[in-house]
């Protein structure tokens, strides 16, 4: 694995970038093999795709491994997914750990199995005290679940009298979120062709720069992610501003 202080490519990086993982199966079908290989092809992107953010000096990186919505998929594709995350877990933590990421879990754990929990928790026990690169991995996991937690646990520092409900804004809010601790999301990227943010990272994204591309997700390399950096660099990031007020801000 590549060494987090190679220089950047670019002269400007999103501090945070979030991927929806989407093609595995479609990758598969095309090369009429079942779904689950491609699933197993995907784990070198991501392998990949953590490589490249050391390289390039990212932050934060966040994955949409498993939307909540996943479990309507068939009963064997789930369970063979649920074995690859235990290998996976087994077979990149001591690498990872090795390289300085810290690995999180975010999403509602509690559907998982305890062996499945467990492993995750270790994991992230681990490599807490790292710094190179969080690696945020986004399980049994939605937009509106992560906005409903929030405002149930905000409810509950009112109810504890630690949070006053009428000075309730987004400043105050935004601790309650999956993610509170890293960057907004900079630079959101979807593969597969799909144009859907699919109900991920709603709050976190709303100022990312949305790039999606038709690669399907096993395809996906350094060359592909150099080209979103590309993307992401060309683009003129506003907040509201117009670009005079942006020239003179910068």
């Amino acid at each position: 694995m590549a060494s987090a202080s190679e220089a950047p490519a670019t002269t400007r990086v999103p501090r945070h970038l979030a991927i929806v993982m989407d093609g595995n199966g479609r990758w598969a079908q095309r090369r009429l093999l079942p779904r689950t290989v491609g699933h197993r092809e995907g784990q070198k992107s991501l392998r990949a795709t953590v490589e490249f953010c050391l390289r390039r000096g990212i932050g934060s990186l966040t994955l949409f491994a498993f939307s909540s919505e996943n479990w309507k998929r068939p009963e064997g594709e789930v369970g063979a997914l649920m074995q690859l995350f235990l290998k996976a877990l087994d077979r990149e933590v001591d690498e990872l750990h090795a390289n300085g990421v810290r690995i999180s879990f975010i999403g509602d754990l509690s559907a998982f199995s305890t062996e499945l929990r467990e492993r995750m928790q270790q994991a992230m026990a681990r490599t807490a005290g790292n710094r190179a690169l969080h690696a945020n991995v986004a399980v049994n996991y939605g937009g509106r679940w992560d906005i409903a937690q929030a405002a149930r646990r905000a409810a509950e520092a009112a109810v504890a009298g630690t949070l006053d409900p009428a000075t309730i804004d987004e400043a105050s809010l935004s601790p309650f979120f999956s993610l509170h601790d890293q960057p907004p999301v900079d630079l959101f990227l979807r593969t597969g062709g799909e144009l859907r943010i699919s109900n991920f990272l709603l709050w976190q994204v709303a100022y990312a720069e949305l790039v999606f591309i038709d690669t399907l997700w096993p395809d996906v390399d350094a060359e592909v992610l150099d080209a979103a950096l590309r993307e992401f660099a060309r683009r003129e990031r506003r907040y509201g501003m117009t670009s005079e007020q942006v020239a003179a801000a910068g």
